[in-house]
């Protein structure tokens, strides 16, 4: 997606460093960072078990909408697909549990999984790697948006807008624009070059030019194999898909009316973490398919847990199910919740942005 701006331009080192501000870190936060330490510790055999049975089934479904649609059955191959998405979508984050060290004991290990998985997913890795530390190193910071999030704008910032800025705000933020061709121009073309990190030397370069080579390598030979059409038929509606889902969990894990927004002089990184991340209460189906993410708020307080082991914080402290609690349906609600009200402290819609003007 796009960028509002840069307050300060992060460079490609800066991700692990800015804005941390932890002296300013309330008890309660601190508390939890401690407590949650204890569940940090990824398994070698369960990270194993959990990346077979996730990319097996991928490979096989695939597969299946292949052979279905080499038998002119095109519409069983489309209703594949949609499976088939899912567990590319669950392949996406186990990536990103690799580009936050927390799925393999070894960094090395995390890495080069995560790097395979990103040619897959059509995310290079390294790249996504360092604007992802960004987001969780800024997130609810109003002082430093613009990447790895949403583009949010301030009612005021909104307000202070030429009618043609106001406009492409609007639609930017459109749901057909935001979980349409927002998903596909994201991991279509955006993911190709490292926009964002242009002054980050030639780490960014290699990361993303490395995995659009592979990427062009196996499209060339499944094409070899299948043919043109069937490439195209069966693997981009299983991408898009896969990208339709993955924006929409990204968007509900930050864009919820109680999130968390303050400057920098006011900003806790803990605190944002805590409240400025939603628990998205899925069913159990859905858990599975999206790893636990939707545990988002405990995932920002202590990033290196492994997703199999976020259930367990859950269960073993209650207390935490009850904060930024959103269900499959009320979910829906939060695409309306488009500015930023610095005086309620909370998003609103335009329309109810339009009311306080």
């Amino acid at each position: 997606m796009g960028h509002v701006r840069h307050t300060v331009a992060p460079t490609w080192n800066d991700s692990l460093s800015i804005g941390h501000n932890t002296d300013a870190a309330t008890p309660e936060a601190r508390l939890w960072t401690n407590i949650l330490n204890r569940y940090r510790e990824p398994s070698r055999v369960r990270s194993v078990v959990e990346l077979a049975i996730t990319a097996l089934p991928l490979v096989a479904l695939w597969t299946a909408a292949w052979l279905l649609y080499s038998f002119g059955f095109w519409w069983a191959s489309l209703l594949i697909g949609i499976p088939a998405a899912g567990f590319l979508v669950r392949l996406f984050m186990i990536q990103h549990d690799c580009g936050h060290g927390s799925f393999f004991p070894n960094k090395a290990v995390n890495d080069w999984v995560g790097r395979v998985i990103g040619v897959l997913t059509m995310t290079p890795y390294d790249f996504w790697r360092r604007t992802h530390a960004i987001h969780h190193a800024t997130c609810g910071n109003l002082d430093r948006r613009g990447i790895g999030d949403v583009d949010t704008l301030t009612v005021r910032e909104y307000q202070a807008r030429s009618r043609w800025g106001r406009l492409k705000y609007r639609l930017y933020r459109h749901p057909l624009v935001m979980f349409g061709v927002g998903p596909a121009y994201l991991f279509l073309l955006q993911h190709r070059l490292p926009v964002g990190m242009m002054r980050g030397g030639w780490l960014p370069w290699i990361s993303t030019q490395a995995t659009n080579a592979a990427i062009a390598l196996i499209a060339i030979t499944l094409i070899w194999l299948v043919g043109v059409q069937a490439f195209f038929l069966v693997h981009l509606p299983i991408l898009l898909l896969s990208a339709v889902f993955g924006v929409w969990l990204f968007y509900v894990q930050h864009q919820f009316e109680d999130t968390f927004w303050k400057e920098s002089r006011g900003w806790d990184l803990h605190e944002a973490a805590l409240h400025g991340s939603s628990h998205y209460d899925l069913p159990a189906l859905l858990r599975w398919f999206t790893a636990n993410i939707g545990i988002h708020h405990v995932h920002h307080l202590h990033s290196r847990i492994p997703y199999y082991r976020l259930p367990r914080v859950l269960r073993d402290h209650p207390e935490l199910r009850h904060i930024g609690r959103l269900t499959l349906l009320e979910s829906f609600s939060c695409v309306r919740l488009t500015l930023w009200d610095e005086t309620q402290r909370r998003l609103v819609s335009f329309r109810e942005a339009k009311a306080i003007g």
